[in-house]
């Protein structure tokens, strides 16, 4: 029986089960593992979704690909765009290459290099129009009417939203639905969060979802704290994942439905989540890709003796950023 989701929802479980049929031929399923020096150093039981090891290094492949494989041929053939700081973009511009079809990235000036390098790897045109994310939203706009693109929004977009919960689909499938007691996962857009939320209303009501963001960049945290949508001035922090300024309409209304709690993190506890994962598990992942244990180390009071789920959503540090962070610069 399928679950029964409110009005405002932005996706059903049927949207995901049907992305990762669009998806399946492309991507393997991805490692969900225990690493006892993690929960030694957490004190938590975690089970880790290894993210980091997709194609692209991130779980956005699953939401590019799950994006691009859903456009008819006329879409295919005008091409598509969308605005990044960087993994979202890879997703998209793997799965255009997978189909032969044009993508142009825009991107934050100053955007994580590596990104950009592995962006234009994949076959896109990367423009740096922009001094954050928003802004590079703006350009993406301006060029989808100009050239006639399809748009490509990280987390407006209901198949963008549908390929995010393909992962929370697999983790409830590796360890089975009633094995998993809370997800902890980082926020920016929300697709990852809202794409879990989805799943585990169908097969697992008792899981409890919680949001993390960076301080710096907090205007997701502090409208759902609020109950309606805020948005800030800058978004200050590294972890470029989750450098958002503002709500998003698909998301907004599902994550105050469903999150069980939503808290921040200083760039300073992030740094200190790459540290420790790098040293307790041999893996290394970027500012988000450390936020969901870190912030289950925040919530270690509610989550002592609960099976924990978190991502390493994401594994594209820039070398010189991880550099700072290993010499405690950050």
């Amino acid at each position: 029986m399928t679950a029964i989701l409110p009005a405002t929802w932005p996706i059903s479980y049927d949207d995901v089960e049907q992305a990762r049929e669009r998806i399946a031929s492309h991507l393997t399923p991805t490692p969900l593992r225990r690493h006892p020096l993690l929960d030694s150093a957490t004190g938590l039981q975690l089970f880790v979704k290894h993210e980091n090891h997709q194609p692209t290094g991130s779980f956005k492949v699953r939401n590019g690909l799950s994006f691009i494989t859903a456009l008819s041929a006329e879409e295919r053939a005008r091409g598509v765009v969308a605005a990044s700081t960087g993994n979202h973009g890879q997703g998209i511009a793997y799965g255009a290459a997978l189909v032969e079809t044009s993508a142009t990235i825009c991107v934050p000036r100053g955007n994580n290099p590596e990104k950009n390098a592995a962006m234009r790897a994949w076959g896109a045109t990367v423009l740096e129009e922009g001094r954050d994310y928003d802004e590079s939203v703006q350009a993406m706009l301006s060029i989808a009417r100009e050239e006639g693109r399809v748009l490509a929004h990280s987390t407006n977009d209901p198949r963008i939203i549908a390929g995010a919960g393909t992962m929370t689909l697999e983790i409830l499938e590796q360890a089975g639905a009633r094995q998993i007691d809370a997800l902890v996962l980082a926020v920016g857009g929300g697709s990852q969060a809202v794409g879990a939320l989805t799943v585990a209303k169908q097969l697992a009501p008792h899981l409890e979802v919680y949001g993390a963001q960076a301080a710096g960049a907090a205007a997701q945290h502090d409208s759902w704290h609020a109950r309606e949508p805020r948005v800030t001035n800058r978004a200050d922090t590294f972890a470029e994942g989750v450098a958002t300024r503002s709500t998003y309409e698909l998301t907004f209304p599902a994550l105050v439905e469903g999150l069980t709690d939503f808290v921040t993190l200083t760039d300073a506890e992030i740094a200190e989540g790459v540290r420790m994962i790098l040293s307790t598990s041999h893996n290394v992942v970027e500012g988000a890709g450390a936020m969901g244990v870190m912030a289950a180390m925040k919530l270690r009071d509610r989550l002592t003796g609960k099976r924990v789920a978190v991502a390493f959503c994401g594994g594209n540090i820039d070398s010189a950023v991880l550099r700072r962070i290993l010499n405690r610069e950050l």
